[in-house]
Order: structure tokens, then C-alpha cells, then sequence
């Protein structure tokens, strides 16, 4: 472990000297592109010994063992050349054999969104050497890489705009186990970033259930995931190679830029495990794919319609939801009403504003429900941040151990100071509001968050101006 963990720090400092590799997110996209080659080589020289028919996808000229694997190999400007000239281009432009091949489909979509920033070819060499030190067949190897592999992608959370693509593992672990996923079952995450979801189902399935190599088999036909954008999916794809899944059942694709009633029997899932993006619009046109009383360019919403569309009867779904999808007029109390008659919404978990700090600072939710029976009541839990804290930080995130009280209440429920319960007719009468604040903290010791206090400033000087004019009237009237 240690010695691994040497290896990616050294890797890391060893970039930064490179003056084309600017920030975080080119820094990872750069070290992504470079494992995944070296991962898909090393699986592709296992296969080869296994099966005698055996071809790797990736032309022989472009193969990790033939221009990076010897340490002194090309280097210099001539190895920068190579990376810019053939290697990035030729992948790009991977040809797919006739019969559909989804490994090498992967390799061109991972390509088609990848670029090289670096531009000293020395220092790309030596990036390379220190990737040659790890043994991507050795298991050991491979799952201690794969627990340094979270904190890459942690390193997300503060690169600009990436930070929507990584959710906190103690969120993907709770609410998998939570949820309880089962062998056999399809799991899907219409958003996946880079793959936290899935990975943590894989992880629960595998600790909980798997006793053969024909059951991690049967599991890779299960995972499914679909990501727009190229560097959460080539990150997402290389960990789920990590995680023993061969060729990962992830699409380079919109999930939302799909006609809604094509979605059909066939596509349905057993189980959803998403944090969609939020705060954000649709690609123009995209909300045209919805049917009319559900269309808005709020991604968060539409991604709560599609993913009700995607569960079969008694599927079920946890899901990541900001407070501005819980309340609101129009669309929003639309598709609320529709999750609330078509889906059994039985928990709300209330999560503090910080949760996924330093990328955004919205108050989150967890969402808990199974399709195909209308809610009656719904249970609120209120997380609390721990006593030493007063906010979490990408140096102090939330852990799962927090959630251990969650745990313990989640089969035997009754009301507590975090825990209280709201009656459909209660919300209905609300206009289907599914922000509802925690009953047993009093008024002055709750938490606002930022519209609440706006809302409350505004309200207070309306309230001043009218006093105000009220004072001023009778002073002129004497």
C-alpha cells in the first residue's frame, strides 16, 4: 500500500513540473488516460495467455508494451510527438470490428473527449515509468491502486466545475446498503460520474453475496451506467475496470437526450443509484424528449421523471436531490404529485448544506423510494453534523460511521429529534411540498439555508417599510 500510494504521489508532483498541465481536472484527465491504457494492456496480456484466440482491440503500434513499457524507450520530443501524432489520434479513430465489439467502442468514446496537455516528452516519460511500477494483474496490486484511485477522483470535488461528477463515498455506501442490492438484480445510474455508485454496488454485492468467478461474471452483465462528458466517463470506465468488471457496461451518452416513451419494458432496472447534476439547465432542446407537463431545463427534475421511467413495478431507487427539486410551483409540484402517486417516497434524508463542500454548498437530500405503489406516509431523518464540526470540508468530509443511528432506526422506526413523519393528505393539502423543516428543533436553534434567510430578510423589510409609512401617516396627521 505504501509503496503504490509513493507511486501515485510521485506521479503527481513529477506532472506539475510540466508546464502545459494546468490545475486538477488536466492533471487527472492526463494521469486517466494514461492508467486506463496501462490497466487495458495488462488485462489485455492476461487475456491473451487465457484464450488462444485472443486479440487485443488496440493496434499492436499502439499498444502499451510497444511504445511506453520499456523505461528506456522513446522519450523526449520524440515520444511527445508520438503521444500527439499517433497514439491520441489513432485511438480516436479506433476502428470498430463488424461485430460490434463494446471494448473497442470504449476505447474510441474514451479517446474521441481525450487530449494531451503535457508538453515536455521527458517528463511524460517519467510519468510513464512510475505507472510501469504497478502490476495491474496483480490483484493485490490492483485493489490497493483502486482505494488510491478514490482520492484521485476526491481531488474532483475542488477542480472547477468538475466537482458534480464525485459524490462522497459515505453517501454511495449508505445509500447502497440502504437500499440493499442483490445479485441478480439490474443496477443503473442514468449520471454516473465517475462510477462512486456503481462501484459501491459492486463492493456490497461482492462482501455480501459473490462466491465464484461466475457470479462477479453475472454481476459485470448487471451494472449499468451512462455519462455525458469525457472525463468522468473515461474515469468512471478505468474504475470500474478496477473493480474486476472486464468490459464496463457504461454509455458514452445524454441519458436525458432519449425520447421518454421509448423508453420501454425491456430497458427497465431493478434497482437506481444516482446523484444527478443540479443547479444547471438542459442542452438546448433536451426537455422536447419529456412529455409537456413534465418539460423544464432543471437537469435535477427531469432526471427525477426519467428515473421513475426507468424503474420496473417494485423497483427501487436512491437518489440525490437538492431543496430547490422538494418545493416550488408549476413543473416541480407536477412531477412531485408524480412521484408521489407512482413511487412509495418512504424516506427523506435531510443532509447539512456542506455536505459536498467545496464544489457547492446546497442543502441535499437522500431519496428513498419504490415504484409502483403510492406513498401514504413519508419519513424524514435529519443528519447531523458531529459536535467537533461545524461544517464539512474537503479536509473534513462526511464519513459513513455518521450514518450508524440511521442505520440502527431504518428497521424499527419511531420519532425522535431527528426523525418525524409527514401523511400524503398533509403534503397533498401543501401543494406537495417535500421540504418540511425537522418539528423537533425549536425555531431558534434551526439551520437556514441561504433562499430561507433571503425569504426572511425580504419578508422583515416589508414588514419595517410598512410600519414605516404607518408611523410616518400619523406623525402627518398629528
Amino acid at each position: 500500500m505504501k509503496q503504490i500510494g509513493t507511486t501515485v504521489k510521485s506521479l503527481q508532483n513529477i506532472m506539475r513540473k510540466d508546464p502545459g498541465v494546468s490545475g486538477d481536472a488536466q492533471r487527472i484527465e492526463q494521469v486517466g488516460w494514461m492508467i486506463f491504457l496501462k490497466i487495458m494492456d495488462d488485462k489485455d496480456q492476461e487475456l491473451e495467455l487465457i484464450h488462444d484466440n485472443y486479440a487485443s482491440v488496440i493496434p499492436e503500434k499502439l499498444q502499451w508494451r510497444n511504445w511506453a513499457a520499456d523505461d528506456e524507450g522513446m522519450t523526449g520530443d520524440r515520444l511527445k510527438e508520438f503521444v500527439d501524432k499517433d497514439l491520441i489520434p489513432g485511438l480516436k479513430k479506433l476502428e470498430i470490428p463488424a461485430k460490434e465489439n463494446k471494448r473497442a467502442i470504449i476505447v474510441r468514446e474514451i479517446f474521441e473527449g481525450t487530449n494531451n496537455y503535457m508538453k515536455n516528452g521527458t517528463i511524460i516519460r517519467q510519468v510513464v515509468n512510475k505507472l510501469n511500477e504497478i502490476d495491474f494483474n496483480s490483484s493485490e496490486d490492483r485493489h490497493l491502486f483502486g482505494d488510491i484511485y478514490e482520492t484521485i477522483l476526491k481531488d474532483l470535488q475542488s477542480a472547477g466545475n468538475y466537482g458534480e461528477f464525485y459524490t462522497p463515498r459515505a453517501l454511495t455506501e449508505i445509500m447502497t446498503e440502504l437500499t440493499g442490492v442483490v445479485p441478480g438484480e439490474r443496477i443503473l445510474d442514468p449520471a454516473c460520474g465517475t462510477g462512486g455508485f456503481l462501484t459501491s454496488a459492486i463492493e456490497h454485492i461482492r462482501a455480501n453475496h459473490i462466491k465464484s468467478v461466475t457470479d462477479i461474471k453475472n454481476l459485470e452483465k448487471n451494472i449499468y451506467g451512462m455519462e455525458l462528458k469525457p472525463l468522468p466517463f473515461m474515469l468512471c470506465v478505468t474504475n470500474l475496470i478496477l473493480h474486476d468488471m472486464e468490459t464496463p457496461g457504461v454509455d458514452y451518452v445524454d441519458s436525458l437526450n432519449r425520447e421518454y416513451t421509448s423508453i420501454g419494458k425491456t430497458d427497465q432496472v431493478d434497482v437506481i443509484l444516482t446523484n444527478p447534476p443540479f443547479g444547471a439547465s438542459v442542452s438546448d432542446g433536451v426537455e422536447t424528449n419529456f412529455p409537456q407537463k413534465y418539460r423544464t431545463t432543471e437537469s435535477a427534475d427531469l432526471f427525477l421523471v426519467l428515473m421513475i421511467r426507468y424503474l420496473k413495478d417494485g423497483g427501487r431507487a436512491a437518489i440525490v436531490l437538492p431543496d430547490g427539486s422538494l418545493t416550488g410551483d408549476g413543473v416541480k409540484r407536477r412531477i412531485r404529485e408524480h412521484l408521489l402517486t407512482k413511487c412509495n417516497l418512504h424516506t427523506v434524508v435531510r443532509l447539512p448544506n456542506s455536505v459536498f463542500q467545496p464544489y457547492a454548498s446546497v442543502a441535499t437530500n437522500l431519496l428513498f423510494f419504490t415504484k409502483g405503489v403510492p406513498t401514504q406516509t413519508v419519513w424524514y431523518w435529519e443528519h447531523k453534523i458531529p459536535d467537533t464540526m461545524k461544517a464539512y470540508s474537503k479536509t473534513k468530509p462526511i464519513r459513513k460511521s455518521e450514518f450508524k443511528n440511521l442505520e440502527k432506526w431504518w428497521n424499527n422506526r419511531k420519532e425522535n429529534e431527528q426523525a418525524w413523519q409527514v401523511d400524503f393528505t398533509e403534503l397533498k393539502k401543501n401543494g406537495f411540498n417535500l421540504d418540511i423543516k425537522n418539528p423537533h428543533v425549536p425555531e431558534d436553534a434551526r439551520v437556514y439555508t441561504s433562499k430561507e434567510i433571503i425569504d426572511k430578510l425580504e419578508h422583515s423589510f416589508e414588514k419595517s417599510d410598512h410600519l414605516l409609512k404607518k408611523l410616518k401617516q400619523e406623525v402627518a396627521n398629528g
